[in-house]
């Protein structure tokens, strides 16, 4: 039996050949692609699975349907890359499944990270999540989700704000099992989102080590990424992956 998974992938596939011909120039921002049939016929692949490409390219904001003319690339397609916006569990589950384990869900006062990263007011509320991301057993990552306080969000996103209330109010097994990442994500159908991140190389640390299961002085990577909508940072984390875990996919385009 083939899996959901092995199915989709010449999908995915398809998608980055287009993706890549749009920043290749083949297909420059403003233009209009060619009909269905001929672009199906240029790139040697059906209908169906071309079509189902063009969907996903249209919904991470590559493409926009316009009557009477087609299919057009947009004037700024977005920068590939890590800022896909993919909750990290995505990401380093590709080959096997890992899962989002609460470590902790809290509201706290600004830090000197979150105030740098979200420009949290000196008295605000920002909730907090610590999560453990787990693959075949083994602690994958650690994650640190800080989200920006409740007037922030109403103003810059309040479907975000809503999201975060409905998993806290919700049964303490659905705020365990999943990132604020995902949560933003999933409520973020039609919202601008844009993400940094920078990457550092570190060693875990004592108390880390203990969360991850490995000796202190273990290498890793840290991960600081911010995201936000418009130009409001509405999330801002920490990510440490130590040596040994799962890879982290980055594309990179010029």
């Amino acid at each position: 039996m083939v899996s959901s998974a092995e199915q989709r992938r010449p999908v995915v596939v398809l998608y980055e050949r287009i993706v890549d011909a749009i920043h290749a120039g083949t297909y420059p921002p403003g233009s209009t692609l060619p009909s269905e049939p001929k672009l199906a016929a240029e790139l040697g692949v059906s209908r169906p699975a071309l079509r189902e490409a063009l969907l996903l390219l249209q919904e991470d904001g590559l493409l926009s349907v316009r009557r009477g003319v087609g299919r057009t690339v947009a004037d700024r397609p977005p920068r590939r890359g890590f800022e896909h916006i993919q909750p990290l569990e995505e990401l380093i589950g590709a080959g096997a499944p890992v899962r989002v384990r609460a470590l902790l869900r809290a509201v706290e006062e600004p830090t000197d990270f979150t105030t740098q990263h979200l420009l949290a007011a000196a008295r605000a509320r920002l909730r907090f999540w610590e999560s453990l991301l787990v693959g075949d057993g083994t602690a994958a990552a650690l994650s640190q989700e800080w989200a920006a306080a409740e007037d922030v969000l109403a103003g810059a996103h309040p479907g975000f704000a809503r999201a975060l209330e409905a998993v806290a109010a919700g049964p303490d097994a659905a705020a365990a099992r999943t990132s604020m990442l995902a949560v933003l994500v999933s409520s973020s159908r039609g919202v601008p989102l844009s993400a940094h991140s920078s990457v550092t190389a570190t060693l875990v640390g004592q108390r880390r080590g203990e969360q991850l299961g490995r000796p202190a002085d273990t290498p890793a990577v840290l991960i600081t990424q911010v995201v936000r909508a418009g130009d409001t940072p509405v999330l801002a984390a920490k990510h440490m992956l130590p040596t040994g875990a799962a890879a982290l996919p980055v594309l990179q385009s010029n």
